[in-house]
């Protein structure tokens, strides 16, 4: 973080409410968020792999309240903003994979729709939220497969379930923002949306996602096969986009936070949106003993963007928000990880420990 101090300062017993908080993204938030003081309060599913992080590293000792249901669950999500009084909301409970989205198209828009919608309706019968952070997706644009890198400002669009369900939220929290948030007589919390690229770290075993997918191949001595070895994504730790969430956050909380309620990308530096094939022979080689990647593209695969990139200028300007490790950092730090893991050390320890080294970067 920028400052540590002020950002310890910042979130010290706030009430905080995570959305999918034993995904992997939302499991390293709330471990982040308790490390700062805040008060954290779950709503998610059972954890969607075995293992997970919130399993290895035991943060159901952390929350305050930890609640398990659907979204479309309005009455219990209702119950869970009555009970856990957020000031600060971190929406990321949705249906995060592309593939997933081809195979359950109906479930995928159920989830990442009409369950923000269910989140910002919550929010609006309570009184006290005053921050909404919706987290969002690159996968938000319009694809155009060109070389320049997508701005807020630019269509939102989507050719696979997933994406298009994901610019669908974008508008869902547009509305709620102009309609019912507008700070003119509306409810006095601000709502913004993040947008991040591709990210990667410690305790990710999702299906179909680049870096876990290698990972479990390496561990069992088998070559990880590439679905679309030549498509650019836009790398990055997931501390990063973290981070943005909540400084954009602590934004939203301050006098002139209407100004912050809008759209945000969080990306890493143009040099380090890489290949499938060159992440993926990178992690080979720091995983060692013998990782092979297997490069022959499968002409059955799914349609995916080729080509995504992300202008982070404006994260940069206003919220001076800026990436703190490079791809071969994000990916050392990852197999890291996983090797502690492997050795049985204490992963909570371990997770704080990474947490902390992220702070004490220079950004870049």
């Amino acid at each position: 973080m920028e400052d540590l101090v002020s950002a310890q300062s910042a979130w010290g017993h706030r009430s905080v409410l995570v959305t999918g908080h034993t995904g992997f993204k939302g499991g390293w938030l709330a471990l982040w968020l308790h490390r700062l003081g805040a008060a954290v309060h779950g709503f998610a599913l059972h954890p969607p792999s075995n293992p997970s992080l919130f399993e290895v590293a035991r943060l159901d000792s952390i929350l305050a309240t930890d609640t398990r249901a659907d979204l479309s669950d309005f009455a219990r999500l209702k119950a869970a903003f009555a009970n856990a009084r957020p000031e600060v909301v971190f929406h990321l409970a949705a249906q995060p994979l592309v593939r997933e989205s081809y195979r359950d198209p109906l479930g995928t828009f159920a989830s990442n729709v009409t369950g923000t919608a269910n989140v910002l309706e919550a929010a609006r019968t309570s009184d006290s939220a005053r921050a909404i952070v919706v987290i969002s997706t690159d996968k938000v644009y319009e694809n155009r497969e060109w070389v320049y890198p997508y701005r807020e400002v630019d269509p939102l669009g989507g050719h696979d379930p997933y994406s298009a369900s994901k610019a669908a939220a974008e508008i869902v929290a547009a509305s709620y923002r102009s309609s019912f948030f507008d700070g003119d007589g509306g409810h006095p919390a601000r709502i913004a949306t993040a947008r991040a690229g591709n990210v990667i770290g410690g305790a990710d075993w999702a299906t179909d996602r680049l870096v876990p997918d290698c990972l479990r191949a390496f561990a069992s001595g088998e070559p990880v096969r590439l679905r679309n070895p030549n498509a650019v994504r836009p790398w990055q730790h997931v501390f990063e986009p973290l981070s943005g969430y909540l400084q954009l956050a602590e934004r939203l909380l301050g006098q002139d936070g209407d100004r912050f309620a809008a759209a945000w990308n969080f990306g890493p530096d143009a040099r380090d949106d890489g290949t499938v094939k060159e992440v993926a022979e990178l992690t080979a080689r720091l995983w060692g003993n013998g990782a092979r990647v297997d490069r022959t593209p499968n002409p059955d695969d799914p349609h995916e963007a080729g080509l995504l990139r992300l202008d982070t200028t404006r994260a940069r300007a206003e919220l001076r928000w800026s990436p703190r490790w490079s791809l071969r950092e994000a990916l050392e730090h990852t197999v890291f990880w996983h090797r502690a893991w492997q050795r049985g050390a204490d992963m909570c320890a371990v997770s704080l420990d990474e947490i902390q080294a992220y702070e004490t970067a220079s950004p870049s």
